[in-house]
């Protein structure tokens, strides 16, 4: 890619334009294009030799993509927060590592099409969506949090409730979310 950036920008390319052209970002033209290429080898040769963050996790991660060949980073991502609670990780690095993890191992992802329909009408208190969700929010004193909620609908009537944690849900905390919303509907 680094040559690819060169290339381009001596064609007389826009740094906009070759970023669009390589579906990169223009942050990344800038970093490249200030590289002399002694620099980038030495770059190059650094990430191929450090240790990743979740390389210790990698034979759990590699036994979930070979059971679960569908399973999305996302969700491996949440696996390992359940499993590790000391475990900090981004959402970015899980992914990157399970897309190399796939490349690695020849694992493709595969997808199951998905089969649903309409569901008919229930009588009143008997359906209900729920669905999760995430939001950012500043303290009082600037820092940022986030807050992850789950909420429940109640289909004819529209009744709501939510429930907010400062931390992704578990099974457990969604399974006592939903006797909690029962509770709260009086079902």
């Amino acid at each position: 890619m680094y040559m690819e950036i060169h290339q381009l920008k001596k064609q007389g390319f826009k740094v906009r334009g070759i970023a669009r052209k390589l579906g990169i970002s223009r942050t990344t033209v800038y970093k490249y294009l200030r590289k002399s290429p002694e620099e980038m080898s030495v770059w190059m040769a650094s990430t191929k030799s450090r240790m990743k963050k979740l390389d210790p996790y990698e034979m759990v991660i590699h036994t979930w993509l070979t059971e679960h060949p569908d399973l999305s980073a996302a969700q491996v991502h949440d696996w390992l927060l359940e499993r590790y609670e000391d475990l900090q990780v981004a959402e970015s690095t899980v992914r990157n590592y399970v897309k190399e993890l796939r490349e690695k191992y020849s694992i493709p992802k595969t997808k199951e099409k998905r089969v649903y329909q309409a569901v008919p009408e229930l009588p009143m208190g008997q359906q209900a969506q729920v669905d999760f969700g995430q939001t950012q929010q500043k303290k009082r004193d600037g820092k940022k949090v986030t807050l992850n909620f789950i909420s429940f609908v109640l289909s004819h009537s529209r009744y709501k409730y939510v429930e907010w944690l400062d931390r992704p849900f578990t099974t457990r905390d969604m399974i006592q979310a939903h006797e909690n919303a029962f509770e709260y509907f009086g079902g």
